[in-house]
């Protein structure tokens, strides 16, 4: 098991997990024994299709009374109490360690998914049970946990009640052989169901949020049309949609997650961003959990059945990375291969959406040429789109073109800033008076945040607190809490730009990017200082250890890029500040004048 674990997934199971297999597996095996099931499938640790969850165990044969293929996927826990959570019904304490999910609503969320991503099963969970199985507890040692509504596929067992367990799989397996039903899933295409895109077409539809605007409404047309030609052409096509902060592009990438949805066609969404894809599942999935399941990851493709799905759609598409493999990935599947290759590959139509001077990673290979130049090698069809105005930063275009000639992404050179009624722009004299400026504008209805630099260490929560890291001179703030789950009053490090507890603390780029709120402090640190008549990148003074071990002029791109999506966050207004004398004096000469 251990060896097939790692040649499957690329890294040896922990001991604590092979001592988990050795325990649980013994007791699941004698069961199928005493049940007369020898002769059923067993898939241990099976990966579902797009994500890195694993089942413990997809018991794979016929059903005893219809003969079709019948699947039970089995969660195992050898826990020997647990409690439910005061006020909620499907978060427990396991054994008083920590905070779970009810285990028969998790083996329920897998059967879910497994019946919306498997074509096998055609979007139904009827050939499915799910069973969450306690061996080693009683009755009484979970008695909380039974308060929990029960399905076919959201069963719990305890060891207690083993005559039950076997009862229960021998009512939805045979003793017939299950390599066929086994074989049947394994082989089956992967795309969402039917059923989960109407579910995705109704949510999104009544979301009012994702209203289009002239040239957004323009591209979504266009796209929707390469989509149609692709159809009947029964060709492969490539678009590629490309436009400043604000220009309207996830807004464009959810109008066509709904529309696709609805015309039925196999649709999925992308991005490199950890933050922007788990808001948008909030967001779009905001009644329908289900729809969550169709925001995904560009490293979730590298394997994708060719051609899979009808339409995938890239947002964010300057986070793609040079490949699809990480330290983790097996060797098996260490191709070398352009990650933007496997996206395209994995659709009959692949859009990309992004803005080049985004790119703030070394590694990060999301532009138009090399989007265009793998699209050829595959023999698609192009598709350019450029969005052409301007919805952040207060529709002001002045602005977009001051930030890109401050950073030297755009000829000319930094400019004077001439003032704009549609947006405010303004010196703050140090970080204690950007916050209560800001506050004040929190105070009065509007969203703010700071975000900075990376140019402080970055320490781990401990307990419910976040230590306050970014120190300048005696003020003093926490970066955003690092982790996906609340600490203290902090939100989960994705929601930190869409949570208003967000603005008690800092911000980085990787949090900021996808992201809009009112007003934006920006604190430029140390890492980019201006020097006489130019700009100087200092990777000595840089805490991301990704970027500052760059070559000097991919550490200058990223940096520059950094502050640009930095200072293009703000919708109304921003406020910067440097830590550098002759920065913020800098920048008073363009600002104050």
């Amino acid at each position: 098991m251990s060896e097939q674990f790692a040649h499957a997934y690329g890294y040896r199971a922990s001991i604590a997990e092979q001592r988990s297999w050795e325990r649980s597996l013994t007791v699941l095996t004698g069961d199928l024994h005493d049940a007369g099931l020898d002769k059923v499938e067993v898939l241990l640790e099976y990966q579902l299709p797009l994500t890195s969850r694993r089942v413990d165990a997809l018991l794979c044969g016929t059903h005893p009374r219809t003969g079709e293929a019948s699947y039970v996927v089995v969660e195992l826990k050898q826990w020997s109490s647990a409690a439910p959570v005061d006020g909620t019904d499907d978060v427990v304490l396991d054994d008083g360690r920590g905070r779970r999910l009810h285990p028969a609503a998790q083996v329920g969320g897998y059967c879910d998914y497994l019946a919306d991503f498997n074509a096998a099963l055609g979007g139904s969970t009827d050939r499915l049970a799910g069973v969450a199985y306690l061996h080693n507890a009683d009755d009484d040692g979970v008695s909380g946990l039974w308060d929990f509504e029960q399905s076919r596929t959201r069963r719990m067992f305890t060891g207690q009640r083993r005559g039950e367990f076997l009862d229960f799989l021998k009512g939805r397996l045979s003793t017939i052989p299950g390599a066929d039903a086994a074989d049947a899933l394994l082989g089956a295409a992967i795309k969402p169901s039917k059923q989960l895109l109407d579910l995705a077409a109704q949510e999104i539809k009544e979301r009012e949020q994702f209203v289009l605007l002239d040239e957004q409404q323009v591209a979504y047309s266009m796209i929707l049309r390469a989509v149609e030609h692709a159809r009947r052409a029964n060709t492969k096509e490539v678009v590629v949609v490309t436009g400043g902060p604000g220009s309207g592009k996830s807004v464009i990438a959810l109008s066509l997650l709904g529309e696709l949805s609805r015309q039925g066609r196999s649709v999925l969404h992308a991005t490199g961003s950890s933050a922007f894809t788990q808001t948008l599942r909030k967001v779009a999935g905001h009644r329908e959990p289900r729809v969550k399941a169709l925001f995904s990851y560009y490293n979730n493709f590298v394997d994708a059945d060719k051609n899979g799905l009808d339409v995938l759609i890239n947002d964010e598409a300057h986070r793609i990375r040079e490949t699809s493999t990480n330290r983790w990935t097996p060797a098996a599947k260490r191709s070398g291969r352009p990650q933007v290759e496997d996206l395209i590959d994995a659709a009959r139509v692949s859009v990309f959406l992004l803005d080049e001077h985004q790119v703030v990673k070394p590694g990060e290979r999301g532009n138009v040429a090399d989007i265009v130049a793998a699209a050829g090698r595959l023999g698609c069809e192009v598709v350019q789109i450029d969005l052409d105005d301007q919805f952040r930063c207060g529709g002001s275009r002045l602005y977009e073109e001051w930030v890109m000639r401050l950073l030297g992404l755009e000829p000319g050179g930094p400019m004077a800033w001439p003032g704009d009624e549609v947006f405010d722009l303004d010196l703050a004299e140090s970080p204690g008076e950007m916050e209560l400026r800001l506050r004040a504008r929190l105070d009065r209805g509007f969203s703010s945040r700071i975000a900075a630099g990376y140019c402080w260490s970055w320490s781990k929560p401990k307990g419910d607190i976040l230590f306050p890291d970014v120190q300048i001179g005696d003020w003093k703030r926490p970066w955003n809490n690092p982790k996906d789950t609340k600490v203290g009053a902090a939100p989960g490090r994705p929601f930190w730009a869409s949570d208003p507890a967000g603005f008690e603390q800092v911000g980085c780029v990787y949090t900021a990017q996808g992201f809009e709120y009112d007003y934006s402090g920006v604190i430029f640190g140390d890492d980019l200082v201006w020097r006489t008549d130019r700009w100087e990148a200092r990777p000595d003074r840089s805490k991301d250890n990704q970027v500052r071990r760059a070559a000097p002029d991919d550490f200058d791109r990223a940096i520059r890029n950094t502050y640009k999506v930095l200072l293009t966050r703000g919708m109304r207004g921003t406020l910067v500040y440097s830590t550098d004398a002759e920065t913020q004096d800098f920048l008073a000469s363009l600002i104050h004048v």
